[in-house]
């Protein structure tokens, strides 16, 4: 199937928004689709999608990799590249509906059935403010509007309005995590069936591994406090290798190598695709982040026990706002009810 013939035309910013729309693509028998990819500035993050779509093209996808960031003009070079793929598809697949980019793609298009795929659990706040009626603002940041926000807002209400469904298109919601159900919009499991066909149970082994978080980097957590919990669970649990998120900066992971005394990895492919490669440990220990809503599922099959770590208020920021630290306790709450997770209490100092 050429580019001209696509009827199914996804984007993917990140690498876990493609690999969840490869898990789509699979259970929806969706057939071979236009991956687009706009790819961040930061290399890390450059060098997982280079990968995830090389394991796209594997599976029998076009790959088309579009530069969106990077200079004045290219934005605009990338929007004018993407008008004829835009026009002539006849379903769109997102993975973020919180970025700016993807909601002026949206605000372009006339009715188009439209798939949304996780991003993390991101997904849980998207459809919580779309049930609600309110603007689309990510969980960690202000809800205040500012001139940028101002001026933007007419195109993300037309996005939004995209996102709903309505005559003549249709709104899925492909997805790992707890959800709202809403009228009108079709709720489908992500049980990540590619991602087990693709490789297979893994090799389990001894100890404990524990996985990296950006809320460092994000302005969420005190740097200090976080190289603290770390250390503390890495000497009571056994922790021999630290899986980097791969947000994290480098000069915190080298300090936290010296302090934590564990092997510092960075996973060259989302963790989902790591953990089923293997090896991984028999557990894993994380703070409220999407990995303690997905690799209970991409594990499901294996004797690996995911364990989630509380955060103590006294490690956030003073940027941070109740609605946040409500957002991450909910994804702890949740992760217990739906997947029986055993919690950690947070290490004190």
């Amino acid at each position: 199937m050429s580019e001209s013939e696509a009827t199914t035309l996804a984007f993917a910013e990140s690498p876990v928004q493609l690999l969840n729309i490869l898990e789509w693509a699979r259970g929806a028998d969706a057939g071979r689709c236009v991956l687009v990819v706009l790819p961040p500035r930061d290399p890390t993050t450059r060098g997982q999608l280079r990968r995830m779509a090389g394991l796209a093209t594997d599976s029998g996808h076009e790959v088309r990799w579009q530069e969106a960031r990077g200079g004045a003009a290219t934005p605009t070079r990338a929007l004018a590249a993407l008008a004829g793929p835009l026009r002539r598809a006849r379903r769109l697949v997102i993975g973020d509906p919180f970025s700016r980019y993807l909601q002026l793609l949206l605000s372009l298009t006339g009715p188009r059935d439209v798939v949304v795929v996780d991003d993390g659990t991101a997904t849980m706040e998207f459809v919580s403010q779309l049930a609600d009626g309110e603007r689309l603002v990510r969980w960690h940041r202000p809800a205040g509007r500012g001139p940028a926000g101002l001026l933007f807002a007419p195109v993300a209400r037309r996005a939004v309005h995209r996102l709903r469904p309505g005559a003549g298109h249709t709104v899925e919601v492909f997805t790992a995590m707890p959800v709202r159900r809403l009228d009108g919009i079709t709720v489908t499991e992500n049980a990540f069936l590619w991602t087990r066909e693709h490789f297979g149970r893994p090799r389990v082994t001894e100890g404990a591994d524990l996985v990296g978080t950006s809320l460092v980097e994000t302005g969420v957590l005190r740097e200090d406090r976080y190289l603290a919990a770390v250390t503390d669970l890495a000497r009571e649990h056994g922790v021999a290798r630290y899986w980097a998120h791969r947000k994290e900066s480098a000069e915190k992971l080298r300090r936290l190598g010296q302090v934590a005394n564990v092997e510092v990895v960075r996973p060259d492919l989302p963790l989902e695709l790591v953990a089923r490669r293997g090896p991984i440990g028999g557990r894993i220990l994380s703070f409220p982040s999407t990995v303690v809503h997905t690799l209970p599922r991409v594990l499901a099959d294996t004797e690996v026990k995911v364990l989630v770590c509380a955060l103590a208020e006294g490690w956030f920021t003073d940027r941070v706002t109740a609605r946040a630290s409500g957002f991450l306790s909910n994804v702890t709450t949740t992760a217990r009810g739906v997947h029986g997770l055993v919690s950690l209490p947070a290490p004190q100092p």
